[in-house]
C-alpha cells in the first residue's frame, strides 16, 4: 500500500440515487425467500437480473438458473421456477402451467405496467410500436404479451423513417423501461412529426430509477477525468448511463462489473472520479470500487444527491409467511 502523504488526492463524486432498483430488490427477496420456504433448488429463467455477483450469490444458495423451462429435471417438477424482473411472454407462464409446474413471477411492476399499456393499445384497435433494443429480455417479454404482427420494434429515429403501417391514424406507442431518456425522447419526436395521430402510452414507461440514475449521472459527470459505471455489459440501464456520461462531459466513461475489472493502465492521472451503478448492482460492489482506489490515491468522496427514493414493490402473497433477515441477503449487501 502506498504511503498516504505520496498518494495523490482524488475526490470521488459518489452519485445518489444509484444501484438496486425497488423492481431488482423485489426479484432477489423472491428468490431468496422461495428458498427459505420451499428449500433447494429453486430453478430460475434466465438471470433473474443482470448482475453476475448476485446471479452466483443466488447459485450458491441454491438457485438453479436454466434458459427454458424443458430444462428442469422430471424429479425436480415439484420445485418452484422464477421468472426474471424483466418478464416473460406469455407463452413462457402457459408452457409452466401445461407442465404442472409452480412459477413466481417476478417481473418488475413497472414493467408490468408497459405490458398492460401494449394490450390496452391493441384492445383499442392500434397497431403498437415498441421503442427498444432487439433481443433485451424486456423487449422480448413485451413483444410476446401480443399476438404476432401486432407490434413492431422501433430501435431508432431511422427506424421511424422506415415504417410506413396500413393505417398511420392508429398507432400507439409503448418504450422499454430502460433505455436513454434522451435518445427515446429523439424517436418519440420523430415518431409523432410522422404520426401526428399516434397515442402514447396513458403514462410514463422509462422507469423512475432509470431516470433518476441518469439525471445523477448528468449534474456528476461534467469535469469527471472519469466515471466509472458498475454494472453488468448486458445491463440495458447500465450501458445508458456510460453513455450519458461521455455526453454530459466526462473526460473518460467506462462500464466496470467489480474492482478487477479497473483498466489501470487506461486511467493515468487523474484527480475527480465520477461514479455510480446500474439499477442491477449491489451496493457491495460499488464499495469494493472505492476500496481500490483509496488503495492508490488519497480519496475524498463527495455524495451527489439528486434524487430520494422511497419506493417499495412488496413480494407476492405466497411469500409473504417466511421473514427476510439481514443475514438472507447477505450476499448482496455485505
Amino acid at each position: 500500500m502506498l504511503d498516504r502523504a505520496a498518494k495523490p488526492s482524488l475526490t470521488i463524486r459518489l452519485c445518489q440515487p444509484r444501484g438496486f432498483c425497488a423492481g431488482v430488490d423485489r426479484a432477489i427477496q423472491i428468490v431468496v425467500l422461495a428458498l427459505k420456504k420451499y428449500g433447494a433448488p429453486v430453478y430460475v429463467r434466465h438471470e433473474i437480473v443482470h448482475n453476475r455477483y448476485v446471479v452466483e450469490g443466488l447459485q450458491k444458495l441454491g438457485a438453479v438458473f436454466i434458459e427454458e423451462l424443458d430444462e428442469i429435471p422430471a424429479e425436480h417438477q415439484s420445485s418452484p421456477v422464477v421468472f426474471s424482473a424483466h418478464g416473460v411472454p406469455k407463452s413462457v407462464p402457459a408452457d409452466a402451467q401445461a407442465r404442472n409446474l409452480f412459477y413466481l413471477d417476478a417481473t418488475c411492476p413497472l414493467v408490468s405496467k408497459v405490458h398492460k399499456q401494449a394490450m390496452r393499445h391493441q384492445r383499442l384497435g392500434r397497431h403498437v410500436l415498441l421503442i427498444g433494443h432487439a433481443g433485451h429480455p424486456e423487449v422480448i417479454g413485451t413483444m410476446g404479451q401480443l399476438p404476432e404482427g401486432v407490434v413492431t420494434l422501433i430501435e431508432s429515429e431511422e427506424d421511424v423513417e422506415r415504417f410506413n403501417p396500413a393505417d398511420p391514424s392508429a398507432l400507439g406507442f409503448v418504450t422499454q423501461t430502460t433505455l436513454s431518456v434522451e435518445d427515446t425522447a429523439g424517436v418519440i419526436r420523430a415518431l409523432e412529426e410522422k404520426f401526428p395521430e399516434i397515442h402514447a402510452a396513458a403514462a410514463e414507461s422509462i422507469c423512475y430509477a432509470t431516470t433518476n440514475r441518469q439525471e445523477a449521472v448528468k449534474e456528476t459527470a461534467a469535469g469527471s477525468d472519469l466515471f466509472l459505471v458498475v454494472g453488468a455489459p448486458n445491463s440495458s440501464n447500465s450501458m445508458r448511463l456510460v453513455e450519458v456520461a461521455e455526453r454530459a462531459g466526462a473526460k473518460m466513461s467506462l462500464l466496470v462489473q467489480r474492482a478487477s475489472d479497473i483498466p489501470w493502465e487506461r486511467i493515468g492521472a487523474i484527480g475527480t472520479l465520477g461514479l455510480s451503478a446500474g439499477a442491477s448492482a449491489p451496493e457491495i460492489l460499488v464499495d469494493e470500487i472505492i476500496d481500490a482506489f483509496r488503495e492508490r490515491f488519497d480519496v475524498t468522496v463527495d455524495l451527489a444527491v439528486t434524487a430520494t427514493e422511497t419506493e417499495n414493490f412488496p413480494v407476492m402473497r405466497a411469500l409473504r409467511d417466511v421473514e427476510l433477515t439481514r443475514a438472507d441477503m447477505a450476499f448482496v449487501n455485505g
